[in-house]
């Protein structure tokens, strides 16, 4: 039995709890050193989760202590590229938190240190890990839906004010790098591109109609041009009280399909084959999961625990892990674009 790869947590706050969950579950992985600079938040992690290992200041300490072969970086968006490279420079395998960063340059630097250090980098995104996401991606794949036309990702979240007065990074441009669209809608707007295949344009406008004091819009709606010539919706908000589930649809000449969560709620093939029918057996007991659509808490860490450890397995194996660095750059390549519409009022080709 090989010895456990050691992760090391770079910061500590509420994403760190579900990643350090998620690793205590996966064979062959152990957190072994935690990131803080203040202190505070690691002793508040270690509490929750009954872990008791060290705390450093920096990443510099941290990849230097025995044992460290994984750094999982879990700081606000527009934080991740320093200890990302700090990590990569070292010679450690990285993990980084959605958004991979909040622009493709930023992205791109991330990237670029992985490959130049010979290590694997993995881009959180959970949802593509979903029992119901996995069966949509094979039903592309095996060419149920004929023809791909229309897609439409929504995620109508609702977050109060209070969520955005809490927080010294919440909403603003520097760390979130954008608002619904960026922090919120990025699963959805991930899976889009993962089902629907790379998008060449977007037009979008984006507002803040429903909370003060921050920088970043709260409503967003872009159409999407695919490669692929089908065209796709987004709808990205925190302003819609009280907040519903994230939804995809996909549409074809030969099929429609509709996923709510972990929901399948349309499963609709011409022809209809004994696997449809498995599959809306499968999928009959609604699990009805909210997703955090109000409350950034209310998710579970399976999602997490299947993405990590595919990564500990793909290190395992010499393999790229299902979502790298150059898969996770895409949604925020096309978030970057949708903004950059916003503020043109033109079309902008990726």
């Amino acid at each position: 039995m090989p010895q456990p790869l050691g992760f090391a947590l770079v910061g500590c706050g509420m994403i760190a709890e579900y990643h350090a969950r998620a690793l205590a579950e996966v064979p062959g992985a152990a957190v072994v050193a935690l990131v803080s600079r203040g202190g505070g938040g690691a002793a508040a992690l270690q509490a929750t989760v009954n872990l008791n290992v060290p705390v450093f200041a920096t990443v510099a300490e941290a990849v230097a202590h025995p044992g460290v072969d994984v750094v999982v970086v879990t700081t606000p968006s527009g934080a991740h590229l320093e200890p990302a490279v700090a990590a990569a420079r070292a010679g450690k395998h990285v993990v980084v938190e959605k958004a991979l960063e909040i622009t493709a340059a930023r992205c791109d630097t991330i990237i670029e240190a992985c490959t130049a250090g010979g290590v694997q980098l993995c881009t959180i995104f959970p949802s593509r890990f979903a029992d119901a996401s996995q069966a949509l991606k094979a039903a592309v794949v095996a060419g149920k839906f004929g023809r791909l036309t229309l897609a439409e990702a929504t995620c109508k979240w609702w977050r109060s004010q209070a969520y955005y007065d809490e927080g010294g990074w919440k909403g603003t441009l520097a760390l979130d790098g954008g608002g619904a669209m960026m922090n919120q809608a990025i699963h959805a707007i991930d899976m889009l591109l993962w089902v629907m295949g790379d998008a060449v344009s977007v037009t979008a406008f984006t507002a803040t109609l429903a909370h003060e004091r921050i920088e970043v819009e709260d409503t967003a709606a872009a159409v999407v041009r695919f490669k692929s010539g089908a065209l796709g919706v987004i709808q990205a908000t925190t302003s819609v009280h009280p907040g519903y589930p994230k939804t995809l649809a996909v549409h074809g000449d030969r099929g429609s399909a509709v996923i709510e969560q972990e929901d399948v709620l349309r499963w609709d093939f011409d022809p209809a084959t004994p696997d449809d029918a498995a599959v809306k057996a499968r999928f009959a007991a609604k699990v009805g999961a909210s997703g955090g659509a109000a409350d950034p808490k209310s998710i579970g860490h399976e999602g997490h625990r299947r993405q990590l450890a595919d990564f500990v397995e793909a290190i395992r194996d010499g393999r790229p892990p299902q979502v790298d660095g150059r898969e996770g750059r895409k949604a925020v390549a096309l978030i970057e674009a949708a903004y950059e519409s916003q503020r043109t009022g033109r079309a902008v080709t990726l």
